[in-house]
């Protein structure tokens, strides 16, 4: 069995939700955000570490949520870094495995299944994704101006989780660091950097929650959809 690691970002202030504090402590539910994740990854054998960020200030409260709710699966602490691109760059080195998850607390709807649906795909860096069922287009934010058009066919929404060689990471990094560029995810970088990045069919079930509309929906389909975490 390969053993993988589960660096769950966690590190985010969630302004956007304006609720006054980070929006994986808001209730969904009944129960913080954060937990949802954390629940589905203590029920796949083969994640033996979840490396955990966090907001400056708020570990403790953190390592709460971790213990009231029993988390089994041994977690390594981690502040949070600048932006979600430093944040993965400092768990790394945290990270006991070979091979690593990426997820982020803000995707609540996560399964154990969708773990094991993932760590089942053959290759070793591959990102969940999901068609795009609009149109989108190449625009100047500057002038208004529409500059061209994009092949829907060809786009898709990267999502999480996502799998990597934990050595792949850290190259990609590597890379990003001496280009002097950042990503607000690793797929994208990884194949940028030059590597064989492959994808899993996602679902629309797995958003990020943003929005307060956001936080109303995941409530929603948490209360309704009969789930295995």
């Amino acid at each position: 069995m390969v053993l993988y690691s589960l660096a769950l970002l966690n590190g985010g202030i969630g302004t956007r939700v304006a609720a006054g504090r980070p929006k994986q402590f808001i209730h969904v539910n009944g129960i913080p955000i954060l937990v949802y994740s954390l629940i589905a990854a203590d029920a796949v054998a083969e994640i033996t570490q979840i490396v955990l960020n966090f907001p400056d200030g708020w570990r403790d409260d953190v390592e709460k949520i971790a213990t009231d709710y029993a988390i089994k699966t041994p977690i390594t602490y981690v502040a949070a870094g600048k932006s979600r691109h430093d944040s993965v760059a400092a768990m790394l080195p945290h990270c006991r495995n070979e091979h690593v998850i990426l997820h982020e607390s803000a995707r609540p709807l996560i399964t154990a299944d969708d773990f094991r649906a993932l760590i089942a795909h053959p290759h070793d860096d591959v990102s969940f994704m999901l068609e795009i069922p609009f149109t989108v287009a190449p625009v100047d934010p500057e002038t208004h101006q529409v500059t061209g058009s994009l092949e829907r066919s060809r786009l898709r929404n990267v999502q999480l989780p996502q799998k990597f060689r934990a050595s792949t990471l850290a190259k990609a990094h590597e890379y990003a660091d001496r280009e002097g560029v950042t990503f607000t995810e690793d797929a994208t970088l990884c194949a940028v950097a030059g590597f064989d990045v492959r994808f899993l069919d996602g679902a629309d079930r797995n958003f990020k929650v943003t929005t307060p509309t956001d936080v109303r929906l995941a409530g929603y389909l948490l209360s309704t959809e009969v789930s295995d975490v």
